[in-house]
């Protein structure tokens, strides 16, 4: 495998949107994912960009994305990255992608002086875990993740 990480280009919107899609059918959360090519290509690209994304490809191929953003710590009183999205295709899984795309956003943090890296993982994904463990993530346990949504968060708001 040649690797090489890089950020994303607008060029890579039909990519990062089959990673996602990849990402949601595995999650057994197709029918959640509904973004769209417009949608990444504004938010990612567009004039006041707030989410990033890293390409991991193999010879000029894309095999795997991290889609990030800035976080804030108010007990660390720093800025920190929160990976919303860590995906590589099956057929590139154990050739280092993985570990590349989380490397690099390591990398990230430290030339920036940011306070943290973190994401959520699904309970039941083992391999994803075990994946994490060994680059030596730690779980926060006691965390329960909440989320307003449709509804619930039209009628807060309202």
């Amino acid at each position: 495998m040649t690797l090489c990480v890089r950020p994303a280009a607008r060029d890579d919107v039909a990519a990062i949107l089959s990673f996602i899609r990849d990402l949601a059918d595995y999650e057994q959360l197709l029918d959640q994912a509904v973004v769209t090519e417009a949608d990444l290509a504004r938010d990612l690209f567009g004039p006041n960009p707030r989410a990033f994304c890293d390409i991991a490809e193999d010879h000029g191929a894309p095999v795997g994305f991290a889609l990030w953003f800035y976080s804030y710590s108010t007990f660390v009183g720093r800025h920190g990255i929160y990976l919303e999205d860590l995906f590589v295709a099956p057929q590139a899984r154990g050739e280092g992608a993985g570990v590349a795309l989380i490397a690099g956003l390591a990398r990230r943090c430290v030339a920036e002086g940011l306070g943290r890296l973190e994401w959520a993982v699904l309970d039941w994904n083992a391999s994803a875990i075990g994946f994490y463990d060994r680059l030596g993530a730690a779980a926060m346990d006691g965390w329960t993740v909440r989320r307003l949504t449709g509804e619930a968060l039209a009628r807060l708001a309202g």
